[in-house]
């Protein structure tokens, strides 16, 4: 009985998402030269650097500390801004943003460019209390993760549009 209420309530459910034409995100294929990857970057215990390799594990690359014939994902930049976005009549902080920006490029392993460098940001603006400053911090510490998260799926898509097309002479 409950098994084909259950069902019942179901149905409608999954034919309203297939026709609406919803589809799970496919996972990401990387090209071959990154079945072993090396992640350079400053801080690689940056949420964005830990979120950047679960993404690339998640898409088939093995990342490696120091391995000969991987490919080298370099990211010389990996910077988190807050900056103030208005100001209340009261001449305190009403908002900030906060402003992530990630550059990369991937090399073979031979060092020839197989991605150019290319920078992505992403930015959100959230509000400032002062009355609740815990709050405001976690709120703070959970749009700087979720940046990291976003950014790091940017970067594994990104890589997954690239194809091993021969050097043209």
């Amino acid at each position: 009985m409950f098994g084909s209420r259950h069902l019942a309530w179901m149905l409608p459910v999954v034919l309203v998402l297939t026709a609406c034409g919803f589809q799970l995100q496919p996972r990401v294929e990387l090209p071959e030269a990154m079945q072993q990857t090396q992640l350079e970057i400053k801080d690689p215990y940056s949420e964005f650097a830990r979120r950047l390799e679960i993404h690339l594990g998640q898409s088939g690359a093995r990342v490696v500390g120091d391995a000969p014939g991987a490919a080298v994902l370099e990211v010389p930049e990996n910077t988190v801004r807050r900056e103030i976005q208005s100001i209340g009549d009261n001449a305190r902080v009403r908002e900030y943003q906060l402003r992530h920006t990630v550059s990369f490029r991937l090399l073979d392993a031979e060092g020839k460019e197989l991605v150019p460098l290319q920078t992505l940001e992403q930015s959100r603006v959230y509000s400032f209390d002062n009355t609740d400053i815990l709050a405001v911090e976690r709120e703070s510490e959970f749009l700087r993760e979720d940046l990291a998260d976003s950014l790091a799926r940017m970067v594994v898509r990104r890589l997954g549009t690239f194809e091993n097309r021969p050097a043209s002479k």
